[in-house]
């Protein structure tokens, strides 16, 4: 007899912008250790993207590995511990063969719905994708102005979907249940649709406060303010801001992990000793 399909809750649109207040909030509480978590994390990818041939296909293999440093620091400080930067490779010591699995699932999910993209420009999607075209500006322009292109992109994005949603969880399913890749990837995949009022809520949040917010602050901006004193506002104000939402987005992983998986569970605090290290 096969095991059973993993439990998870189904929740309303509200949820979805609570887990970003939720995400946010625990970021506000630990914002230093949180940063120098995130730069770890985000030059361990650097690092691995320099590999000859094999690193811009490699940073997506490894990075569920890698990710699971940032749920293990969520997973402590909810249970009133602090993020460190000792657990960014928390990864390691977990199944990190079903964790690479996850990740090679996400590069075939994404090359194939890359690939699938010909059916409607002939291919130039792909082209593009893969650094074939050689292009000056003023020609990237023009390409990216076809109406083909555009609705290749479109097509792209769509059949990208599940193996998004598929690998949304999956990391947090084989860290804390325990579960196979398979395992992971299908129930992420299962709950991710059960739950598609929060997710389009939450992605409509992340739309206004990542995309909306900003344009309308640069446009007052530019209107305002000379040229030099923009770029230099975008330096103080926008790289500081983009930080923090992308801190913020990758807590949320945590977060609403939790609240599909585990809506309702009592949580215990940690004894002296004791956390995902």
């Amino acid at each position: 007899m096969g095991s059973s399909p993993i439990a998870f809750a189904r929740h309303p649109a509200a949820h979805g912008i609570a887990w970003l207040r939720r995400a946010f909030a625990m970021f506000n509480r630990y914002r230093l250790p949180w940063v120098l978590l995130f730069w770890g994390y985000f030059a361990s990818l650097f690092v691995v993207n320099l590999v000859p041939l094999v690193g811009s296909f490699a940073v997506f293999v490894v990075k569920p590995v890698l990710a699971v440093g940032l749920l293990a620091a969520a997973w402590q400080q909810e249970r009133g511990g602090a993020p460190t930067l000792r657990q960014l490779f928390h990864g390691l010591r977990s199944n990190v063969f079903a964790l690479l699995a996850i990740g090679a699932f996400f590069v075939i999910g994404m090359a194939i719905a890359v690939q699938a993209s010909a059916i409607v420009d002939g291919g130039k999607l792909r082209d593009l994708a893969s650094g074939h075209l050689a292009m000056s500006e003023e020609q990237a322009r023009d390409v990216l102005a076809d109406p083909r292109l555009q609705f290749a992109m479109l097509f792209s994005a769509l059949l990208a979907i599940p193996t998004l949603l598929a690998t949304w969880w999956a990391p947090a399913l084989v860290v804390f249940q325990d579960a196979s890749a398979g395992a992971a990837l299908a129930a992420s995949l299962r709950a991710a649709l059960a739950n598609w009022r929060a997710l389009v809520a939450y992605v409509l949040a992340i739309a206004v406060v990542g995309l909306l917010l900003p344009m309308v602050l640069l446009t007052i901006l530019a209107l305002l303010l000379p040229g030099a004193a923009v770029q230099v506002l975008v330096l103080l104000v926008m790289l500081p801001y983009s930080i923090v939402l992308t801190v913020t987005l990758h807590i949320c992983d945590y977060v609403s992990y939790r609240d599909v998986f585990h809506a309702g569970e009592t949580l215990a605090p940690l004894s002296p000793g004791t956390g995902l290290t």
